[in-house]
C-alpha cells in the first residue's frame, strides 16, 4: 500500500521499520529484505543500501548474500553504477562534488597482487576509472579499515563498501543510534532503521527508538528538499 501510495504521488516518502528477513521468507515472500522487496513492487531493476550518520555515509555494492557469492557478484560495471548512484544521491541532498572513497576487497588493497587473486584490479579499478572519467571524485580502491577512518574524520563524504559488513560495521559502531537507511534509486524517498528487529528485547520496553525517530526525520526533510540537477 505504502508502494502504491508512493507511486500514485500520494505521499512523498516511505519510512520502513525494522522487518525480520525469516518472518518475510514464510510468509511466502522470497526477497532478501525490504530494498529488494521495494524495488519489485516500484519495477526498478536495481537499487542501492546507503547507510547515513552524522559522521559518515555508506553506499553497497552488495549487500543481503554471501560473502563468497558477494566477491562473485563484484564486477567493474556494478562498481560503477554504485559510485554514481551515491554520486547522484549526494548532489541531491546538496553537496556539489562529493568526495567518494572506495574500498578494496582484500586487506590492504591487495598489495599489489600480494593478498587475494587480483580483484582490486580486476573487479574495481575499472569501474572507479569509469566514473572518474566522467567527473565523478572518486577515489579507491583503497584499504577498508584506513579509508573508514578518513572518512570519519570528514575526508570523504561517502564510502563505497564492496559488502554488507564490510559497510554496516563502521556505521554502527560510529553511530546505530542516529543511523539511517536510505535506499538509492527508487522512484520514491524510501528512508529505514540501520538495524534489525532484535526480537530478544520485544515486549521490554527497553528497545532504542532514536534510528527509528531519525529515519522519520530524514524521509520528511527530503521529501520537502527542492530538488538539484544532476
Amino acid at each position: 500500500m505504502a508502494s502504491e501510495l508512493a507511486m500514485a504521488g500520494k505521499v512523498q516518502a516511505i519510512c520502513t521499520a525494522p522487518l525480520n528477513k525469516e518472518a518475510l521468507h514464510s510468509a511466502g515472500h522470497i526477497f532478501p529484505g525490504h530494498t529488494e522487496l521495494l524495488a519489485h513492487l516500484t519495477g526498478t531493476e536495481e537499487v542501492s543500501m546507503m547507510l547515513s550518520t552524522p559522521k559518515i555515509r555508506v553506499i553497497h555494492v552488495t549487500t543481503h548474500i554471501g560473502l563468497m557469492d558477494a566477491i562473485r557478484k563484484i564486477n567493474p560495471d556494478l562498481v560503477e553504477r554504485t559510485i554514481r548512484r551515491g554520486h547522484e544521491a549526494l548532489v541531491r541532498a546538496g553537496i556539489p562534488n562529493p568526495k567518494i572513497g572506495v574500498c578494496a576487497i582484500n586487506p590492504h588493497a591487495g598489495e599489489n597482487g600480494l593478498f587475494g587473486q587480483g580483484e582490486e584490479a580486476e573487479k574495481i579499478e575499472p569501474g572507479v576509472k569509469a566514473a572518474q572519467a566522467d567527473g565523478i571524485n572518486a577515489v579507491g580502491p583503497l584499504p577498508a579499515d584506513t579509508l573508514f577512518f578518513l572518512a570519519g574524520r570528514g575526508d570523504y563524504d561517502l564510502v563505497v563498501a564492496m559488502y554488507h559488513d564490510q559497510g554496516h560495521g563502521p556505521v554502527k559502531v560510529l553511530g546505530i543510534e542516529a543511523g539511517v537507511n536510505i535506499t538509492v534509486g527508487l522512484p520514491v524517498i524510501r528512508t529505514s532503521v540501520d538495524h534489525g528487529t532484535a526480537f530478544d528485547i520485544a515486549g521490554k520496553a527497553i528497545a532504542d527508538s532514536r534510528s527509528m525517530v531519525e529515519a522519520l526525520h530524514q524521509a520528511a526533510e527530503m521529501a520537502t528538499r527542492p530538488a538539484v540537477a544532476v
